[in-house]
């Protein structure tokens, strides 16, 4: 009876991701999780406890492999760099896989139970670490003149990942790559400019 665990983890987790992805929290079943992971039930609850830790697995997994474009963009030389950074690399990764269009963190945070609370707290609070980075960086920029001293560096970093959110729900309703990349740079249009920006472009 103790042999369940006759199964690559690292293999379970992508494939439970991937229902996670299309389906959100609350819409993935455990039928839908076994059948992906070819797993049963017993043995992912041995391998990941239940189906909120393998959620919060998942989730970690999906920011390390593939929101990798967020921590590279704050080591862009310039704000709008980065606000670019971010923007264009969620309209390609949210129309990237056809079968699982949108943000796995966005469809998360969209949980609506009581029993979904916890997750939907855990993604909110990933996306608030990332907004807060993101502040970082910009008051840095702002320090450095690249941003105006009237710039309102939390109120910019709060306007790129709410654009950034905005782009995985439509991708989710269907919206093509062409068009995320349009609203992209729409919101980069009118980027503000600090005093370094403007010198370097004279």
């Amino acid at each position: 009876m103790g042999r369940h665990r006759e199964f690559d983890v690292d293999e379970a987790l992508d494939a439970a991701l991937c229902v996670f992805w299309r389906k959100g929290y609350e819409g993935a079943s455990y039928a839908d999780l076994t059948q992906a992971t070819g797993v049963e039930r017993p043995a992912l609850y041995s391998a990941f406890g239940n189906k909120e830790e393998l959620f919060r697995r998942a989730l970690e997994r999906y920011y390390e492999q593939y929101l990798d474009f967020f921590p590279a963009a704050l080591n862009q030389p310039t704000s709008r760099d980065v606000a670019a950074h971010i923007l264009r690399g969620t309209a390609e990764l949210n129309t990237r896989y056809p079968d699982r269009k949108g943000c796995l963190g966005v469809h998360g945070a969209l949980a609506g139970s009581d029993d979904a609370e916890p997750v939907r707290r855990a993604v909110v609070e990933a996306r608030a670490n990332g907004e807060a980075s993101l502040r970082e960086r910009f008051e840095r920029a702002q320090q450095e003149g690249d941003l105006p001293q009237t710039a309102n560096c939390a109120a910019l970093a709060a306007y790129v990942c709410a654009v950034a959110h905005g782009m995985a729900v439509q991708a989710k309703a269907g919206f093509g790559h062409d068009m995320l990349q349009a609203v992209a740079e729409q919101a980069l249009s009118t980027w503000p400019t600090g005093a370094t920006a403007v010198s370097g472009k004279s």
